[in-house]
């Protein structure tokens, strides 16, 4: 399974939980911030596995690829996670349609980025050194929502940090795991030659 570094841990988590024969080969989640290598990476390591006559499984929505990763994917018989980005595939694309239309000016937290956002926002950005261009990057924000996973009290108090450092209310919305786990069911199902997965979650 070629994954997003960012669901790495729920991924695992899941597929030790349901006992799935599976190996996550997890790319970097840096690469969201240059979404066009997402692609050439992927491929890097499906054809990789393929040729070792593994079957493959790509846990990415298309993540900024702009249909790239959809057209490795034909190339080579695969399957991916649905969505547009993996806020889809924990919340769903209705629910983040209405977070969107409510509030167009919306900036989207995982636990992911609750936990790493002074490295792959702050530090990524060059916001560390250069703190003026923190309205130039998110002066046009009004609100944060996390998509909470895990909301325990140590995340919850990081959220309201970065909630604090926008200067902006913070909605949370629990997502927990289970769609993510729903879909990866029928992403290790559908993959061909793949595992025998059990019954559902």
């Amino acid at each position: 399974m070629i994954a997003c570094g960012a669901l790495g841990g729920h991924l695992r988590e899941i597929i030790a939980r349901r006992g799935w024969p599976a190996e996550l080969r997890c790319l970097p989640a840096l690469l969201h911030n240059r979404p066009a290598k997402i692609a050439h990476e992927a491929e890097r390591l499906a054809r990789a596995a393929l040729a070792r006559g593994q079957p493959v499984a790509v846990a990415y929505a298309d993540c900024g690829t702009y249909g790239a990763l959809d057209e490795v994917c034909a190339r080579l018989g695969l399957r991916r996670l649905p969505g547009l980005h993996c806020y889809d595939v924990l919340a769903g694309p209705e629910r983040m349609r209405a977070v969107f239309e409510a509030e167009p000016g919306t900036y989207v937290l995982t636990d992911f980025l609750v936990r790493s956002f002074r490295r792959t926002v702050l530090a990524e950005l060059g916001l560390d050194r250069y703190p003026e261009l923190w309205p130039d990057y998110f002066g046009h924000y009004r609100r944060l929502v996390w998509l909470a996973q895990d909301r325990e009290p140590a995340l919850e108090a990081e959220a309201g940090r970065v909630a604090a450092r926008f200067g902006l209310p913070l909605t949370v919305i629990d997502t927990g795991t289970a769609r993510l786990e729903r879909e990866l069911q029928a992403l290790v199902t559908g993959a061909s030659g793949g595992p025998d997965t059990g019954g559902g979650p």
